[in-house]
């Protein structure tokens, strides 16, 4: 069965409401402890730059995903990719975990050459094993904890659910063929992880998939509610991001590494994306209070 949902009315949310998001966040919560507060039900939305992975243990319900409605049962996962368009309805009482993760945990620990990207760039639902559902207790465990080392371990933990996600995924991987326009998304965002640093136009881009800019751009956009130049920028602004968390480099050095050659129109980019200016930004992170 199908439902279906105007671009225009499609909401996209940050982690859980929240208007900034910081870079490699782990979130874990119940099912039960967003759902209670909304009915049990949320309405089809979009998350820009985010991964949610559910596990249901007993109940279920509803999951409406990119148009289709699949019923929820005890023992399955969702993978609810980035800008994935889905919504839930559970019934009361349901129970099961959340974990979120952040495009750039994505980045960080996922290697082109493996695949498991490519998997996982499509929702699905698949059934669930004990060797996840353990995985899935780990992170609710170490989530809960303010000890040292936790956000090291949360990241740990979640690129072990990721690999045991995406093994999964492969198990259950129909043999037919996916849609042309699903290949064409895989191969684009491919080919960026590659040249985002080249200064690629979607011209670029278009060029080397053999197929024309407006072309491109409409299967992006109906794909992830975006333009095709938008996922070029985001995956230099995740790249941004990284550095700024995780290296002592300037703001000017940053921006030249990402082949900017002037770092205002860099700053100019990057605060028109995520709100905050690189600095703004990199002074966030040294607040305790915020830091995963």
């Amino acid at each position: 069965m199908k439902v279906s949902a105007s671009l225009s009315t499609v909401q996209n949310y940050n982690l859980f409401g929240e208007s900034d998001e910081l870079p490699d966040v782990v979130h874990c919560e119940s099912i039960a402890a967003r759902s209670r507060l909304h009915n049990w039900e949320f309405a089809p939305h979009r998350h820009a730059r985010l991964h949610q992975v559910l596990l249901v243990t007993r109940g279920g319900g509803e999951a409406r995903i990119d148009g289709h409605v699949s019923a929820l049962l005890p023992a399955q996962l969702v993978n609810v990719s980035v800008g994935c368009v889905h919504g839930f309805t559970f019934r009361p009482k349901t129970e099961g975990l959340v974990v979120t993760l952040a495009d750039a945990l994505l980045d960080e620990v996922l290697k082109e050459t493996e695949g498991l990207g490519m998997l996982l760039q499509t929702p699905r639902i698949v059934t669930s094993n004990a060797d996840i559902e353990s995985t899935f207790r780990s992170i609710a465990q170490e989530h809960a904890k303010l000890n040292f080392a936790r956000a090291h371990i949360l990241r740990a933990l979640s690129g072990l659910l990721i690999g045991q996600l995406a093994r999964t995924v492969s198990e259950n991987e129909p043999g037919s063929a996916n849609a042309p326009e699903r290949q064409l998304r895989q191969r684009y965002e491919a080919l960026i992880g590659q040249h985002y640093l080249d200064q690629w136009r979607v011209a670029d881009y278009a060029r080397a998939l053999a197929v024309t800019p407006g072309h491109l751009s409409r299967v992006m956009r109906e794909a992830t509610g975006f333009s095709a130049l938008h996922s070029i920028e985001s995956r230099v602004i995740r790249e941004a991001r990284r550095h700024l968390a995780y290296s002592n480099l300037t703001v000017s050095e940053i921006a030249y590494a990402l082949g900017f050659s002037d770092p205002a129109y860099f700053s100019r980019v990057f605060s028109r994306a995520t709100g905050a200016s690189p600095r703004a930004f990199r002074d966030r992170l040294s607040d305790p209070e915020l830091q995963v």
